[in-house]
């Protein structure tokens, strides 16, 4: 078993996607056993942000905002799901899922509050709307794939916005599932849930964190984070043009660097 990992930028456009779902393919050609895990589409996360808040200053503009991310992932659908009835169904259901959030929002702007308990529950529409996209033009393609809505598994305190992990119960959920499903399993990133149900978020970062999260609890053989850097570099290739990737680095170094502001680690996730 591996564990995939593929951030916002990877799953950024419908072309990005068809690129993300090619290397799927190779996985499956040569009969390697995958999870894989996605975070929301990439600026999503930033804009369900905005959303909250100008609905809790009660910006009206934050509906032209909604309407424009309903669009966009309705457009990814028709794109990447391959059969009509599909289409349909899919459509569908992020229609209902855009229709909750708008109700969601709507309570935001009409009580003028935006707690972290409430910004988790609009952040969490992001990683379910993607990955159920592309489960959907998976299965449309002909892989045996589901949707996993980490919620259902992952427990945590109610720390909103940064919750932690109670791993005990975790890994004894994802143990259970995984040996009741056989499907590729198509895996929300970022979000959680504590022992009421309610949904929590892992903080910024977190997809990374999830993947590590059930890379451990199937005892994967690997984890692979897929992004758009090369590896862990020796700079910031955005600000020294010859950073180099770095071939192998311990736990150590990674651990340091990452704390010190290395942002293609996210702490937790070593």
């Amino acid at each position: 078993m591996r564990v995939l990992k593929f951030g916002g930028s990877s799953v950024g456009s419908p072309e990005r996607i068809e690129k993300v779902i090619s290397i799927l393919n190779s996985y499956f050609e040569r009969d390697i056993k995958i999870a894989v895990v996605f975070s929301a589409f990439q600026g999503v996360t930033d804009s369900l942000i905005s959303l909250g808040e100008e609905a809790v200053k009660r910006n009206e503009k934050y509906l032209g905002t909604l309407q424009h991310l309903r669009r966009r992932h309705i457009e990814a659908t028709d794109i990447l799901v391959k059969k009509s009835s599909q289409i349909n169904r899919t459509t569908q259901t992020v229609t209902v899922m855009f229709d909750e959030l708008k109700d969601l929002l709507h309570g935001v702007f009409l009580l003028k509050e935006l707690t972290p308990r409430i910004m988790d529950k609009i952040l969490s529409f992001g990683e379910k709307l993607s990955c159920l996209i592309i489960t959907e033009a998976l299965i449309s393609r002909g892989v045996d794939a589901e949707f996993l809505i980490t919620t259902n598994l992952i427990k945590t305190d109610s720390n909103f916005g940064n919750a932690r992990v109670k791993f005990r119960k975790t890994n004894k959920n994802i143990e259970k599932y995984f040996s009741e499903h056989k499907a590729t399993q198509i895996i929300t990133g970022f979000i959680a849930s504590n022992d009421d149900d309610v949904i929590t978020t892992l903080g910024r970062g977190g997809s990374d964190y999830t993947a590590s999260i059930f890379g451990s609890a199937l005892n994967a053989e690997e984890i692979e984070i897929w992004t758009d850097v090369n590896g862990i570099m020796t700079a910031d290739p955005r600000k020294v043009k010859n950073a180099q990737s770095l071939k192998a680095v311990t736990y150590q170094e990674a651990m340091e660097m990452s704390h010190f502001g290395a942002k293609v680690i996210y702490p937790p996730t070593m």
